[in-house]
């Protein structure tokens, strides 16, 4: 089946306690591009993403993956939608305990019955697809990797199914300028090469315009703007303008 919008957003509202952090946020994901979500940090952006692959439940809304209401759908469902969906977590959230062979081949042993040869041949092709030489950090443990290497691995585990969307929770956070870029053109290698649809949510204004088709500005619990590239580059509206612009003074007030 063909979607237009492989993941619909209709109304979605949390509250954390008293702090409601989403308001009604509406989104559509065109399917096969990368579609970016920008918005101040502690905005709700990564919040918007976990209830995709639902580690969150709305208070109202619905998250329609294909045709699945992830906020309504039961246990086997959700599991099995999961299997269709990469997360890139902010830290790359590998296992401390295991090594890099071990951690990209973990969702191979859970869910598939492939031989360890056929895992291991896999694991091996997907870290070269991320740029690192299997020979030479297969045996690593995460604390012996870079933040960026571990950026990469973590990646390549959240890929090893061949998922159908990728969710990456600001992939570039902490990285400096030449590894940033890395990561941008590793995203576009994925959305090429995998033909994967791709959420990605950052603050980082520079590497989301490399990676990005799409782009959504997420403000005080809703989505303010939305368009492609372009059109979202010379919008008029004054919280998207002082955003790409990076200014202090502006509709957006900055606690002193």
């Amino acid at each position: 089946m063909d979607y237009d919008y492989i993941i619909r957003i209709i109304n979605l509202k949390k509250s954390f306690g008293k702090k409601q952090v989403l308001k009604g946020v509406n989104l559509n994901v065109v399917t096969g591009k990368t579609t970016v979500i920008l918005g101040l940090s502690g905005g709700g952006k990564s919040t918007i993403i976990k209830h995709i692959v639902r580690l969150l439940v709305p208070d109202e809304g619905e998250v329609w993956v294909e045709d699945v209401d992830m906020a309504r759908a039961d246990e086997e469902t959700v599991m099995r939608m999961r299997k269709k969906i990469g997360y890139l977590f902010q830290s790359g959230a590998l296992f401390d305990s295991m090594n890099v062979y071990e951690n990209v081949a973990f969702p191979l042993r859970e869910h598939t019955n492939l031989s360890e040869e056929e895992i291991r041949k896999k694991v091996e092709a997907r870290l070269r697809m991320v740029a690192l030489n299997p020979e030479e950090v297969l045996h690593l443990y995460p604390d012996e990797l870079s933040g960026g290497m571990r950026k990469r691995v973590g990646l390549a585990r959240a890929t090893i199914l061949d998922p159908k969307i990728i969710l990456y929770d600001e992939p570039t956070s902490g990285l400096d300028p030449i590894t940033s870029d890395l990561i941008t053109k590793l995203i576009r290698t994925m959305q090429r090469e995998l033909g994967v649809t791709s959420v990605l949510i950052s603050h980082d204004i520079k590497e989301s315009f490399k990676a990005g088709d799409y782009f959504a500005m997420l403000y005080d619990g809703r989505i303010i703007e939305y368009g492609e590239k372009e059109e979202f580059k010379n919008t008029k509206n004054p919280y998207v303008r002082q955003f790409l612009e990076g200014r202090s003074d502006g509709p957006i007030k900055v606690i002193r």
